[in-house]
């Protein structure tokens, strides 16, 4: 067991360079013409490079925790398997925004070999126009945003009832959510030429884990994380980056619309807040309306950038899913208000 601790620490170490060479800590930012400047002065194509490295060699010491601790360590290698999956998901998603390298053409590179292939992504390009071009300008709008495309077809639409609503929320941990992700994975590797060398990268990890550590540590630490756990972790992440269902629609500067359309969970709760930040909500993820409103912000600088240049949006939830105020129980508002008003409207308000 000492020999996974160390092998867990080391990658937590390695992952901690990136961290400390753009730390906003070393030269303190005020204004959001500091961060620009800052962040173009620390790009570099070696610290994320180590990042992802770092990311791999931790997972590599869970998997070794799935191999000898039994049900125990089963248990710790799929929740270690889920997060570092969520946390490579959005450090690949700054690489589509181009700003984890100092090019964009490396940060394509390392995100397709580290995060994309082994994990049955798309292909960098094609989430980049996906999310880039078609989420980001679109945010909440019905009919082009591919974001609530998803969330509907998951069955959050108009008129839900209160039971359908809460299977929703767990979409992914349901058959027809487990059906749509393994379909969604097929889906991902038909994009692209090499369709056979994205598959076969895809299958390389758990073979690869299975052959030296066992079907114990590929299943748990691996398979069952890809395909149940972390798409539980990346649907909460979904559900808390906008108010999808009863955005305001505004003009003016990114602030101002991004406030209309976004939300910030946990701005009260320092212990919430960083269990979030260190599991579903990593680089970043929490400070969403920060990097909507400035999508070309590396996730170092978005809690400067919330401080100083934007502050917060006008929700600000305590809570995901329980209580009069949480994030569920205002979509379950909305969905339900929705038809309600077009009845009113049809009969003239009466």
């Amino acid at each position: 067991m000492a020999i996974c601790l160390g092998v867990i620490a080391a990658g937590i170490a390695l992952r901690q360079v990136d961290r400390w060479w753009f730390s906003p800590r070393r030269r303190p930012v005020a204004t959001l013409r500091d961060i620009r400047a800052l962040q173009r002065e620390r790009a570099n194509d070696v610290t994320p490079a180590v990042l992802l490295l770092g990311h791999w060699v931790e997972w590599a010491g869970w998997c070794l925790v799935a191999a000898q601790a039994g049900p125990v360590g089963w248990v710790a290698g799929a929740v270690a398997g889920a997060v570092t999956m969520r946390r490579l998901q959005e450090v690949s998603h700054f690489a589509a925004h181009g700003v984890l390298t100092r090019t964009r053409r490396a940060g394509t590179v390392l995100a397709e070999a580290a995060v994309h292939l082994p994990l049955g992504f798309v292909p960098v390009a094609v989430r980049r126009r996906r999310h880039v071009r078609e989420h980001h300008p679109n945010a909440t709008v019905p009919g082009t945003d591919p974001n609530l495309r998803e969330l509907h077809a998951a069955g959050l639409c108009a008129g839900v009832g209160g039971r359908r609503f809460v299977g929703a929320l767990v979409f992914p941990l349901t058959l027809g959510g487990v059906l749509a992700t393994v379909g969604g994975i097929g889906d991902n590797l038909r994009h692209g030429r090499a369709r056979w060398g994205r598959l076969a990268a895809l299958a390389a990890v758990p073979v690869v884990v299975a052959v030296f550590l066992g079907w114990q540590a590929a299943l748990f630490a691996v398979v069952l994380p890809r395909l149940l756990l972390y798409p539980q972790l990346a649907w909460m992440s979904l559900l808390v980056e906008h108010r999808w269902w009863d955005a305001e629609r505004v003009t003016g500067p990114p602030g101002v619309v991004e406030a209309g359309r976004c939300l910030r969970l946990y701005p009260r709760h320092p212990a919430l807040a960083l269990l979030a930040r260190s599991t579903w909500l990593p680089y970043g993820d929490l400070y969403h309306y920060a990097h909507s409103a400035h999508p070309a912000v590396r996730w170092n600088y978005l809690p400067a950038l919330e401080r100083g240049a934007v502050g917060v949006p006008a929700y600000t939830p305590d809570a995901l899913l329980l209580g009069d105020d949480s994030v569920a129980r205002r979509h379950l508002r909305a969905l339900t208000a929705a038809p309600e008003a077009e009845r009113a409207t049809r009969t003239g308000g009466l």
